[in-house]
């Protein structure tokens, strides 16, 4: 958004009026139904300090508010799924499931919903002043449920996709549990040696007034930042790694150029693009086959892609199939689909068994997923042994080099 400063004459009397808009249009337009008078000049100007500082605000805001933990929110759609099917009225079930769980924000928001549809209002749209808390996929199933009739097979439904989705994110973060702790262990090992035990031979360098080799240099200069500045290099490791997160959760443009990088990194980018084609297909195949419309479908599907460069692709989908287009076509303009997966979704869509195919899609990205996952440890440990080797080179160069020349001076000298 950009700003303006707007000069607007109105019942004989002159006022600048400050116009936040995305272009000079539209600005003389807002100032013009603001005033009810007419546009005399129009100036864009910096944004004010205090938009800056209320913009920070509400970001800041929106940083701390998370959505509630995926395992509470599935815990409580099972448990809401099994009472709606024995015939319990939804306002009773919310009201116990509220009383029964530990997290207090989940307890208001039940207790809230609860007293919502006392009141007259249906599930999905008592739900929805909550849509950051319970995503959108929550939504569009529970109104799924109250448009066939039949809550319990959509509620046991979202609960069966967000099941599937916590289990990738939980295998993901066992496969690189051992890698991180592994390189954890190499910093500070590191550290420990560049901070206690370079500064012994410190002195003995200093002694030797001959030209130190360029590894010995390296040492020294590490030795005497982390000594020297080391409380200051963590301080702002830590605050860099705040304001990264910070951005990342708050700032679309920073996500999106962030989330491109990511696309381009060794591993990564094939961990990303088998777990976001993955959970895209899962999504949307289930919500197609509970017999959601496919535009509805893509909808909320593209909407749980948490990559925003993979994001943008598949918007396409979405656009191209409104406009009348066939998903294989669809599909064929994000090129992030092999030739095999177009030639299934036309065959599917030819034959009327899309929902079927759409599952062996799911399946066959769950397959390539897990074996990225299962082979993390042998993708990573060339690289672990390169760093290795370049620490334990770099420690034996520095040190033993100057050693060796010292020792040779000695015996020149005798």
């Amino acid at each position: 958004m950009r700003y303006f400063n707007v000069q607007v004459l109105a019942k004989g009397k002159k006022s600048t009026l400050l116009i936040k808009s995305e272009d000079k249009k539209e600005a003389i337009e807002k100032a013009k139904l603001k005033a009810n008078g007419i546009v005399l000049k129009i100036e864009e100007t910096s944004q004010p300090a205090e938009e800056r500082i209320k913009e920070f605000k509400k970001a800041l805001a929106s940083f701390k508010k998370s959505k509630i933990k995926r395992s509470d929110l599935i815990a409580t759609i099972r448990q809401l799924a099994v009472m709606a099917n024995a015939g319990i009225p939804l306002h009773d079930a919310l009201t116990e499931i509220a009383h029964s769980t530990t997290n207090m924000h989940l307890q208001a928001i039940l207790l809230d919903v609860a007293e919502s549809i006392n009141a007259g209002i249906s599930l999905s749209q008592a739900m929805e002043k909550y849509k950051n808390q319970l995503g959108n996929l929550t939504i569009t199933l529970v109104r799924l449920g109250e448009q066939t009739g039949d809550m319990a097979y959509a509620l046991f439904t979202l609960a069966d996709i967000l099941e599937k989705i916590d289990e990738n994110v939980r295998k993901f973060k066992k496969a690189i549990r051992y890698p991180l702790i592994t390189l954890g262990a190499m910093a500070i090992a590191f550290t420990i040696l560049i901070s206690y035990v370079v500064p012994k031979f410190k002195s003995i360098f200093e002694k030797f007034h001959a030209e130190l080799p360029l590894p010995t240099k390296i040492l020294l200069w590490l030795e005497h930042a982390f000594n020297t500045y080391g409380p200051y290099i963590l301080l702002i490791l830590i605050l860099g790694i705040f304001i990264i997160m910070f951005l990342y959760k708050t700032n679309k443009d920073f996500k999106k150029q962030l989330d491109t990088l990511f696309m381009r990194i060794y591993l990564l980018k094939n961990i990303i693009y088998y777990s976001q084609l993955n959970r895209f297909m899962l999504i949307f195949s289930e919500l197609i086959k509970a017999g959601i419309p496919v535009v509805e479908a893509l909808e909320n599907s593209v909407a749980m892609v948490d990559n925003a460069y993979m994001r943008e692709k598949l918007e396409i989908v979405k656009t191209m199939v409104e406009k009348g287009s066939s998903i294989e076509e669809a599909f064929a303009q994000t090129n992030l689909f092999e030739n095999m997966i177009l030639q299934m979704i036309a065959a599917g869509e030819t034959s009327g068994q899309l929902d079927s195919m759409l599952q062996k899609i799911t399946e066959y990205y769950g397959m390539k997923f897990d074996y990225i996952l299962d082979n993390l440890s042998s993708y990573i440990e060339p690289i672990m042994l390169a760093i290795i080797a370049a620490m334990v080179l770099l420690l034996a160069l520095g040190i033993f080099l100057p050693m060796w020349d010292m020792a040779k001076v000695v015996q020149g000298g005798a």
